[in-house]
């Protein structure tokens, strides 16, 4: 007999977060029997908002769908002690971004309703869902002429210098946008966003990026009956 397809709710910060989903994962999920459902944070129409306006949507979607699991594709970029997250000041005395995100997404969990805790898969992506992009170089060989490079020397050091593109850093000129931006000219990240993950391809992101992997492991697992927490 056939499994019923699984649900996941990923709640996503923006329209190349959404896009991304849309175009790269669900073609993946849909293999496992998995859908996927993308809306914004509703608050913002996508954009970062403080954690207890967040705890409500996740918690109104567990709510209104009991047979849904939840998560979300927020980015660490652009998160500040003013927006409220649990466990914020431990976290940060994590000298390890890594081991920082663990901490504060085990303080979403711990924050959700308990009888609903065990269908949200809490994620912050490390630094920001365009680092996903800094996977292949010869992706942007292919999409890009040597003219549309501001540096493409300086660019192509990024690749070498960050064997995990996970750990490009996150200040306001080397956060992985920035690089983007200020190395190719004219680069739109809703316009090249998806499309650039989606010809690096799933299998090959999840190879260079260990926390974005271990996420889609843990959507994977809805269908395992295991304890996501």
């Amino acid at each position: 007999m056939m499994q019923s397809m699984k649900r996941v709710i990923i709640i996503c910060e923006g329209q190349t977060e959404k896009e991304f989903c849309i175009d790269v994962l669900q073609p993946y999920l849909t293999s496992k029997n998995i859908q996927i459902h993308t809306p914004l944070i509703k608050k913002s129409g996508g954009g970062i908002v403080a954690w207890p306006v967040l705890k409500k949507q996740i918690e109104n979607h567990l709510k209104s769908d009991t047979s849904a699991f939840v998560t979300s594709l927020i980015d660490y970029y652009g998160i500040y002690q003013k927006h409220e997250y649990p466990l914020w000041e431990e976290a940060q005395n994590k000298p390890i971004k890594g081991e920082r995100m663990n901490v504060l997404e085990h303080g979403m969990s711990l924050e959700i309703n308990e009888d609903l805790r065990y269908r949200f898969i809490p994620y912050i992506q490390l630094h920001e869902f365009e680092g996903l992009l800094f996977t292949d170089i010869n992706v942007f060989r292919k999409n890009f002429m040597s003219h549309e490079f501001r540096d493409r020397s300086g660019f192509e050091e990024i690749f070498d210098q960050y064997t995990n593109p996970e750990d490009i850093n996150d200040s306001t000129s080397t956060a992985p946008s920035k690089r983007l931006e200020y190395h190719i000219i004219g680069y739109n990240k809703l316009v090249y966003g998806a499309i650039l993950a989606q010809e690096t391809g799933l299998k090959q992101i999840r190879s260079k990026c260990p926390r974005f992997n271990n996420w889609i492991s843990r959507i994977e697992m809805v269908n395992s009956g295991n304890d996501l927490i």
